[in-house]
Parts: C-alpha cells; structure tokens; sequence
C-alpha cells in the first residue's frame, strides 16, 4: 500500500510539473503581464508613471509594479518591466533590480528577465547582436539603447560609464530553457540624453539575496509542505478506494482533486527555481 501510494504521489507531480511548466506558467505569464500593460499603460497617460523606487504620493513601490515598457523589436519582446527580481516578481514579465536607477537614467540600470518558464520574455536574449535598438519607455520618456556586446559567465564587463552617461544591462540564464547552463548578459548604451537619477532606497549590499541573478526565495516551503500533505492523503485515500470500490470509480473520484493539488504543488515547487529560470 505505501508502495502504490508513492508512486500515485511520484506520477502526479511528475505530470503537473512538466504541465506546469511548459502550459500553465506561460498562461500565467501572459495574463500577468497584460494586466501590468493595462495598468503602465494608464500611468502613463495620466502622468503619475513612477520615476524611482516611489509612487506619485511618495510610497514604496509594491513588488511587480510596472515602471517601464521595453522594447527589442529584432527579437520580438514587448514587455512591462515590474520592480524587484525575487522569483515571485518574474512570474509576471522582466523585472528592474532595485539598488539600480531606471532605465534611461545616468548610470546603469539592471533588468532580469526568465529564460523558458512563465513565457520565457528573455528566451531569445541570446540572439541579439551588437547596434541593434532597444527602447525602454517609462515615466521620464523613450529612451533608445544601442547593443553592445554579449558576455557569458565571467567574461570582462565593458569599460566603465563616463559621467552623466547610461546603460543597460539584460540578465537571464543561457542554454536550454527548462535546464539552463549559466548566466547571459547583455551590455546596451544609452544613444539619448540621459535623465536625472533618483535616489535608491536599497543599496547593493542590502539587496536580499533572492533579488539577485540566480536567486531563489525559500519563504514560501511551508506552502508547499502543506500542499504535499494534501497530496499524500488524497494518494492515501486512492489506494484505499482502490481496493474497495475498484479502478474505475477510484479514477472518478480521485482524479480531478489528484490534479488540481499537484498542480499547486507544482507552482510552488515553481516558485523555489532561481528567477531566471
């Protein structure tokens, strides 16, 4: 009977993992980041876009508040940038690092964006080459960047910025999309004027570790210890009514809730990947 229930509860999260990854994550993905469209969109046209690390009334930015709209046309991305990097803010499209200005302002501004789950945004980031245009729009104007170069591992960072002057920087993981090898980074300088930079309320070395580039947030593993449980007693109750009223009414009963908990499990389990994943 343990057995059979383990590999009920194996099967199950085998299954929903792999839909979740390659179905319900990009569905998720998409819906996300329309919402965040939606909403950037309207910040725009009232004037009250953010422009650093506060809204219009001077309060924090929530995590995944839109604060730009990039734009790569040579490799099809159109995306709402949200602000912070923690796995969570990434489920819904790329994400501004917080102890960096934004795009368009004097210095260097960081983006992180995932390679194959939730849409993969930054799947093809590897196929941009150098003079090719990037806009990023936010609540100071449309700026235009100019690629640079691209940098693997530890390859050397391009020269230090001269005053005044801005660039961007792409991150998301490289190789396979569901099993990345290492880490991509995009260099692209600013072309236009540069806009003032705002004051940063985190600085690089309080920025939590799961905002950083591979960084993973453990704090939601009791959520998902409560959904294995769920799961292991529906596996339980299975193998029971396995032996007592047979197959068929057994796969009746068991399998819609069997899914429907293997699929939370799955999010959650997505939830602890590193955020470039």
């Amino acid at each position: 009977m343990v057995a059979r229930g383990s590999l009920i509860v194996v099967s199950v999260l085998t299954l929903c993992l792999l839909l979740h990854l390659l179905v319900v994550s990009g569905l998720q993905g998409r819906a996300k980041q329309q919402r965040s469209f939606d909403r950037f969109r309207s910040a725009l046209a009232e004037g009250v876009a953010p422009v650093g690390p506060t809204d219009a009334v001077g309060r924090e930015l929530a995590p995944g508040a839109g604060l730009a709209f990039l734009e790569i046309p040579s490799i099809d991305v159109r995306q709402v940038v949200g602000e912070g990097t923690r796995g969570v803010d990434l489920m819904g499209g790329p994400g501004h690092r917080r102890d960096t200005p934004l795009p368009g302002q004097a210095g260097t501004s960081v983006i992180l964006g995932r390679l194959g789950t939730f849409g993969g945004p930054f799947s093809r980031l590897g196929d941009l080459k150098a003079g090719e245009k990037i806009t990023v729009t936010t609540g100071q104007g449309a700026f235009e960047f100019r690629v640079t170069g691209l940098r693997f591992g530890g390859e050397p960072a391009p020269s230090p910025l001269a005053a005044g002057s801005g660039r961007l920087l792409l991150v998301s993981a490289s190789g396979p999309r569901f099993m990345p090898s290492g880490v991509l980074r995009v260099d692209a300088d600013l072309v236009t004027p540069a806009a003032p930079a705002v004051a940063r309320l985190v600085g690089t070395r309080k920025l939590p570790a799961s905002e950083q580039i591979m960084g993973s947030d453990p704090n939601t593993l009791w959520a998902l210890a409560l959904w294995l449980q769920a799961l292991t007693i529906l596996a339980v109750g299975a193998v029971w009514a396995w032996r007592r009223w047979g197959p068929a009414q057994t796969w009746v009963v068991f399998l819609p809730p069997g899914v429907l908990v293997g699929l939370f499990v799955a999010g959650e389990v997505a939830r602890l990947l590193p955020n470039l994943v």
